[in-house]
């Protein structure tokens, strides 16, 4: 579905991303994993059209998209949970949610129904401020606004952040439900054994390089995975 090739990104005068490749087959799960500052959330958000390549191709489904703005990608089909939730405070969390599918002109209330049905709290704060939520309920609002765009490639950047561990195995709970639906994910996670628990596939970045890819399952078992990432070896 989603196809990398040779891309480099240069931010904030630095080479963050150096002439990777990767592909995320339709329907699974892939995941980027790596220390901070390896070039995960560049990735992601050079995907997303928030920042501009340097160099090489994004391809989805067979199109180039690598110099398409962001509403266009979105219009296509992608959409990012960026870090740190990125809702907006003042608004009611109906308010949020009809924001995300702003691109859409058909009607919302059979996908109002159903992230309410996956995130039930949602539910019951839906017309409270955004900004009143807990930091696991953000995280919830952040997920399913970018639902309402109905995408078929949802990017997450580091959906545990700062989420107690109970909050952040519901987050995960929900990931997989989502790709069981048919959509598919690309996850950034700073939690690397979660993160490879769920993954068909995963990515190690390094300073701006693949350094290993191999499936989520493997790569769980690889000593230099259980050292560098895990905290066992």
């Amino acid at each position: 579905m989603l196809k990398i090739e040779n891309l480099c990104v240069n931010y904030v005068g630095i080479e963050a991303v150096k002439n990777i490749c990767f592909e995320v087959p339709e329907k699974k799960i892939v995941t980027l994993i790596g220390a901070n500052g390896a070039g995960k959330s560049t990735t992601l958000r050079t995907i997303a059209g928030l920042i501009k390549p340097s160099g090489g191709s994004i391809f989805f489904r067979d199109e180039e998209i690598t110099s398409y703005t962001s509403d266009r990608i979105v219009s296509h089909g992608i959409t990012l949970v960026p870090e740190g939730r990125r809702i907006f405070p003042d608004l009611t969390v109906m308010e949020n949610l009809k924001i995300g599918a702003y691109l859409r002109k058909d009607k919302l209330d059979n996908d109002i129904q159903w992230v309410f049905e996956l995130f039930p709290r949602l539910k019951e704060r839906s017309w409270q401020p955004g900004g009143t939520l807990s930091g696991g309920e953000q995280q919830m609002l952040a997920v399913a606004r970018a639902l309402m765009a109905r995408p078929k490639l949802l990017m997450l950047d580091e959906p545990s952040l700062g989420l107690a561990p109970l909050v952040s195995k519901m987050i995960f709970d929900i990931i997989l439900e989502i790709n069981k639906n048919g959509t598919t994910i690309l996850l950034i996670e700073q939690n690397a054994h979660a993160a490879l628990k769920i993954a068909d596939y995963a990515y190690v970045l390094e300073t701006g390089i693949i350094s290993i890819h191999n499936t989520g399952e493997t790569l769980l078992k690889d000593e230099r995975i259980k050292k560098a990432y895990l905290g066992n070896a």
